[in-house]
Parts: C-alpha cells; sequence; structure tokens
C-alpha cells in the first residue's frame, strides 16, 4: 500500500477506529488499515475497500465478513463501514457501544467491542473529557 493511500485513509477515518471509534492517540501501537472484504475473499486494496481500524478490532475480525447475529443465530454480514452508516447500526450508552440492528449485534459480537477492558478505556477516556 502506497503512503499517499494510508494517509488517505487514517485522515477520512479522522484517526479513529471505524468499527469501535477509539482514537488512535490513546494506542502504544499504529492503528492498522483492514481490508473490508479480505485480500482473500476478493477484496482490493482500493480507498473503497479500506478502513482504519484499532489493533484490537482488527485481531477480532480478522478476515471475516460475517458472523452468527447473536440473537437469530443467522448469518449476518459484518458491518462495512464504506457501505454502512455508523449510527444506523449502533448507538451509545455511555462508553458502550449499543446494537441497533442485526448486523451491529454480530459485529459487537465477532469484534468483541464490548470487552470489559475497552469499554473501561472509553469510561477513563470519556471522564478525562477526549472521548
Amino acid at each position: 500500500m502506497n503512503a499517499s493511500l494510508e494517509r488517505n485513509v487514517r485522515e477520512r477515518a479522522k484517526h479513529r477506529c471505524e468499527y469501535c471509534r477509539l482514537p488512535s492517540f490513546v494506542s502504544e501501537f499504529t492503528f492498522p488499515i483492514d481490508h473490508i472484504i479480505a485480500r482473500q475473499h476478493g477484496g482490493e486494496t482500493t480507498l473503497d475497500n479500506l478502513a482504519l481500524c484499532c489493533p484490537h478490532c482488527n485481531f477480532h475480525k480478522g478476515p471475516n465478513i460475517a458472523g452468527l447475529d447473536p440473537v437469530s443465530r443467522k448469518l449476518t454480514p459484518l458491518f462495512h463501514p464504506r457501505r454502512n452508516r455508523w449510527g444506523s447500526h449502533f448507538a451509545w450508552a455511555g462508553p458502550v457501544i449499543v446494537a441497533r440492528t442485526a448486523v451491529g449485534r454480530t459485529t459487537l459480537q465477532v469484534l468483541a467491542i464490548n470487552h470489559s477492558d475497552r469499554v473501561e478505556l472509553r469510561r477513563l477516556l470519556i471522564e478525562a473529557g477526549v472521548f
């Protein structure tokens, strides 16, 4: 990936994870660029198929493009940052991200977005006034 493409992805995301919204400045690790549709599934390295992702979400997402909705148990696509609006699938309840749809529920579960450590980090950031 060239530097210009990487810079465009980071700037478009405003240096925040496009899944959990965590700002990149809180991590000691560089936020990786995620292939929304993994290369092994035919995804290309184009601006439309790339998203900024925190290391936690990136590790849990891996090459997944879908998962089982924890309510219906049906195969459900994961949130797609280029095709879906975040606010249509998720809402905030303090430091907890709440699902509004099956896509939201599935994404929260597969990416472990509300793991207790992540919720506590968001709580501390909110308390500090930087989130």
